[in-house]
């Protein structure tokens, strides 16, 4: 890219991720008031096969990386000079080329109950449907509630509330932070859900834009909107899932949390599919020591846990 030409921005398709793009688009313009001008960033929708395929479970149809892999190809093909992703979304591992350098300020990654009034999982009436396409979200839910059901739900937030609201679950869970974005969660009724009952995805409330590695302009351009703390919390959370070889076939959760005196606390848990068997740690250190604690972590769990106990998800 040169100085005159267009910044094209790769984004899904629906509300929420439109949403995120468009205030990394304001961002970028903030920081670079030459991108004001018209047509300086522009926004390309990109349909990805997790949003074209929703009646099955992802883990089903290839995993999480449905969600990135059509947009990381336009960004290898250079249709697209940055991509724009919820970062629990984004797969373990990137493809070779392409980096994730930028994170934009976290929002509230506490995940939020949606269920009639519902205050807590422990107020659902029993043998409650719960919607969700989280094997994460399912398995704490059975740990605390193993009379719920547990069904698939898939979709984008407006798709979810519409089948909550036309009676096919009695409740759902939701990111927070989406529901914030998308100005709904008082509307709807959400409850945010505190990490000791539910403990967040990795990277939960986490905007990051992937670019080339080689496109000097495009990260000189993010360099100047990426969020340091939300960076380091992210990385120690996704070195965890790393060291669990994690994936979505994979109930693991975590939660990075910095302190004012430069130091940094992991919370973090694997558990089995029905939730029958639970195994959590917290670790803590420096922020400076960020993939450190979040390696040693997942292979703290890994012991904890012992030898077979994530076989089953094969």
């Amino acid at each position: 890219m040169t100085d005159t030409e267009t910044v094209r921005i790769g984004t899904r398709g629906s509300p929420l991720a439109l949403i995120q793009a468009g205030e990394v688009r304001d961002r970028l313009i903030a920081a670079h008031p030459a991108l004001a001008a018209p047509d300086a960033v522009v926004i390309e929708i990109i349909r990805t096969t997790g949003d074209r395929v929703r009646d099955r479970a992802l883990a089903e149809i290839g995993g999480k990386g449905l969600f990135t892999k059509e947009i990381e190809q336009a960004l290898d093909d250079d249709r697209i000079d940055m991509a724009v992703h919820s970062m629990k979304d984004v797969p373990t591992w990137l493809p070779d080329g392409l980096v994730i350098d930028c994170l934009l300020p976290r929002a509230d990654p506490r995940d939020a109950l949606i269920a009639g009034g519902a205050a807590s999982i422990a107020d659902l009436p029993r043998r409650a449907v719960v919607g969700s396409a989280s094997v994460r979200r399912a398995a704490q839910l059975k740990r605390h509630r193993p009379d719920l059901e547990i069904v698939l739900l898939r979709g984008n937030v407006d798709t979810r509330l519409r089948k909550l609201a036309d009676g096919e679950v009695d409740a759902t869970l939701l990111a927070l932070a989406g529901l914030d974005r998308l100005g709904v969660t008082e509307e709807v009724g959400a409850v945010a859900l505190e990490p000791d009952e539910m403990l967040p995805a990795v990277a939960q409330g986490a905007i990051g834009v992937e670019c080339r590695a080689g496109d000097a302009r495009a990260r000189a351009l993010l360099a100047a909107i990426n969020d340091p703390a939300c960076a380091t919390r992210v990385a120690c959370e996704r070195a965890l899932l790393a060291a669990l070889d994690g994936s979505c076939r994979t109930p693991i959760a975590g939660l990075a949390v910095l302190d004012d005196g430069g130091g940094l606390t992991l919370r973090a848990l694997v558990a089995k599919l029905d939730g029958s068997a639970v195994h959590e740690t917290t670790r803590a250190g420096a922020a400076d020591d960020a993939l450190a604690i979040g390696t040693d972590t997942g292979r703290e769990l890994l012991a904890i846990a012992g030898p077979g106990f994530l076989d089953h998800l094969d």
